[in-house]
C-alpha cells in the first residue's frame, strides 16, 4: 500500500470482528514502532502486546476509552527514569510523551497497511494497567492501541484546507487543495 493512501484511509477503527490477530503480527507492529522518531534517540519507550482475553478484559474495565472488544493490545509505555536520565525533565515530561505519540502513529499506519484495524486510547487508569502488566514503578504506560481485524471502516471525515497552511509566517496562508476536503 502506498504510504500517502494510508495515511489518508487509516481510520480509528471501534469494531471488531472478534477474529484473533498472529502473535507474529503483532510482533511486526511493534517494529514498526521502534522505528519512529525518538527524541535524542533515548528510546525509553517500552511495548507490551496483549492478546490474552482475561488480561483484555480487565484492561478494558478501566479504560472507559476503550469502545469495542480488541482481540489485542500494544500498550505504548514510557520507562521515566531512563527518559529523565538521558534527557532530564524536558525528556520525561515532554519527549517520552511525543515518542510515544509518534511510535503509536508508526504502529496504526503498519496496522492499517496489513490489514488490520487500531485505536488509540487515551483514557484508561495507568496505575492500574501497569499493575495489571507488572511494570516496573518507572515505566508508566501511555497510550492503549486496539488491534485486531476490522468489523467495518468509516469513510475519512472531511479535512479543512483553508487557513492552516503558511508558507514563512502566518500573514501567507496557502490552500491545501481540493483533494483533502474529502
Amino acid at each position: 500500500m502506498d504510504l500517502n493512501e494510508a495515511i489518508r484511509r487509516r481510520r480509528s477503527i471501534r469494531r471488531f470482528t472478534g477474529q484473533s490477530v498472529a502473535l507474529d503480527r503483532l510482533v511486526e507492529l511493534v517494529r514498526a514502532g521502534i522505528w519512529a522518531p525518538t527524541a535524542g534517540n533515548v528510546q525509553s519507550w517500552r511495548f507490551v502486546i496483549v492478546n490474552d482475553k482475561g488480561v483484555l478484559d480487565r484492561i478494558k474495565a478501566v479504560s472507559p476509552g476503550m469502545l469495542g472488544m480488541p482481540t489485542a493490545l500494544i500498550v505504548i509505555c514510557q520507562d521515566k527514569d531512563l527518559a529523565f536520565q538521558k534527557g532530564s525533565m524536558l525528556g520525561r515530561d515532554v519527549g517520552s510523551v511525543m515518542d510515544a505519540a509518534m511510535a503509536a502513529q508508526n504502529i496504526m499506519l503498519a496496522a492499517h497497511a496489513s490489514g488490520l484495524g487500531s485505536c488509540a486510547v487515551l483514557s484508561f487508569h495507568a496505575e492500574t494497567v501497569r499493575r495489571f502488566l507488572d511494570m516496573p514503578v518507572s515505566v508508566r504506560p501511555e497510550l492503549l492501541i486496539t488491534i485486531g481485524v476490522p468489523a467495518t471502516c468509516p469513510d475519512p471525515p472531511k479535512r479543512e484546507v483553508n487557513g492552516i497552511a503558511f508558507v514563512n509566517s502566518m500573514a501567507h496562508d496557502i490552500s491545501l487543495g481540493e483533494d483533502l476536503a474529502h
